[in-house]
């Protein structure tokens, strides 16, 4: 009866948002005020279920790279 998840969610809104500010994988990695990886960002542009403790990791490295203030709700669509 476990229903198995969708994990591919398609491309996210972090994809575009990212490429409207001009960053890199590598400029959220190095704005994270804690660890966070390459491949959790291109994870998370692709569409890949993350869990909420990733999604705040990657908003929050969004938003020092950025300098804009963004929620998880416009970065996620899930």
């Amino acid at each position: 009866m476990n229903k198995e998840m969708e994990r591919n969610l398609g491309e996210q809104p972090i994809a575009q948002l990212m490429a409207r500010h001009g960053l890199k994988p590598h400029d959220l990695v190095v704005a994270s005020p804690g660890p966070m990886t390459h491949k959790m960002v291109s994870r998370a542009c692709k569409g890949r279920r993350l869990t909420p403790n990733a999604q705040y990791k990657i908003l929050h490295a969004l938003n020092a790279a950025a300098g804009n203030v963004y929620t998880r709700h416009d970065l996620f669509t899930y």
